[in-house]
């Protein structure tokens, strides 16, 4: 495929299956829009499923304002087994009849862990610990201490629950903060039921505003799937349409007064919908954050 010209590349919304990493991906994209100016906004673990979204050409720019964002996963958790990993990827360390859990006492620890929680992320996790990948240390056989730090479950829910001889499997859905590890949950459930526990699908099914029935699957035409910048940034930012001279002041660099409302992160949309930029705006004053090329040639 000839290189994507035009625009300012854009973000791509992809579903991604079981087995190749996230970096697989990006590489997978970069050889279909033949270009190497791909990023993402977060990574999936290769046994995890769904939503990852990736940037292309200018719009890579983009992404540092969306990896912060909530997200929404699908899960098994399979109570009974503790494994390495805190999921199906490791090897099984304890196995504890689980059949007599019952679902009161599910509910209620699930419960003790929605809201405002101190987690301790998984230490097979790409945490750095004295500028190492935790995992690699982890699989080093180094003992991994990881400190709690605090996020957020705003939602944990129970769909349904399998018996799988003495194990017991629920299928889950979770509303997370960035930065929450659903392994971590899995762990500290079975842990909090005094069974054991670990994950054994997850599937990520929504970043911030972007929901995975929108998503494309790898082998799909990406080029076609590209999502232009104004629309994704119209979807997190408040937005403010720009006449020829005020953008051509933004992209200067300089500062200049707009009518719209004080905020950290505006879109600032040129003649004809392009995004010229992110700014922030104080006093009626915006100030540039980030700027975006008229058009260009992906390489």
């Amino acid at each position: 495929m000839p290189p994507v010209h035009g625009g300012s590349g854009g973000i791509l919304l992809l579903d991604k299956p079981q087995g190749p990493t996230s970096h697989d991906l990006v590489a997978r994209t970069r050889r279909a829009l033949g270009t190497r100016k791909v990023g993402h906004a977060g990574t999936l673990d290769p046994m995890a499923t769904g939503l990852m979204i990736l940037g292309v050409g200018s719009s890579t720019r983009l992404l540092t304002y969306l990896v912060g964002l909530d997200k929404e996963y699908t899960a098994t958790i399979r109570l009974g087994q503790s494994t390495t990993t805190d999921d199906a990827e490791g090897e099984v360390v304890a196995e504890t009849d689980a059949s007599g859990v019952t679902p009161e006492a599910i509910a209620a620890e699930v419960t003790a862990l929605t809201g405002e929680i101190a987690q301790v992320p998984s230490s097979f996790s790409a945490i750095k610990v004295d500028g190492r990948r935790s995992y690699d240390r982890a699989r080093a056989g180094e003992e991994v201490d990881l400190p709690p730090r605090p996020v957020t479950v705003s939602e944990f829910a129970v769909l349904s629950r399998r018996a799988e001889g003495p194990l017991l499997d629920l299928d889950v859905r979770v509303a997370v903060s960035s930065g929450t590890y659903v392994r971590a949950l899995a762990r500290d459930l079975g842990r909090a039921l005094g069974v054991g526990g670990h994950l054994t699908a997850l599937r990520r099914t929504r970043i911030g505003p972007f929901d995975i029935a929108t998503a494309v699957h790898p082998d799909d035409d990406l080029a076609a799937a590209l999502l232009p910048p104004a629309e994704v940034a119209a979807r997190l930012f408040p937005t403010v349409s720009m006449d020829a001279d005020t953008t051509l002041a933004l992209s200067q660099g300089k500062r200049v007064a707009v009518a719209v409302a004080d905020a950290p992160v505006v879109a600032a949309l040129a003649p004809g919908g392009r995004l010229a930029g992110l700014v922030s705006v104080r006093d009626g004053v915006c100030r540039v954050l980030v700027n975006f090329p008229t058009e260009e040639v992906l390489t």
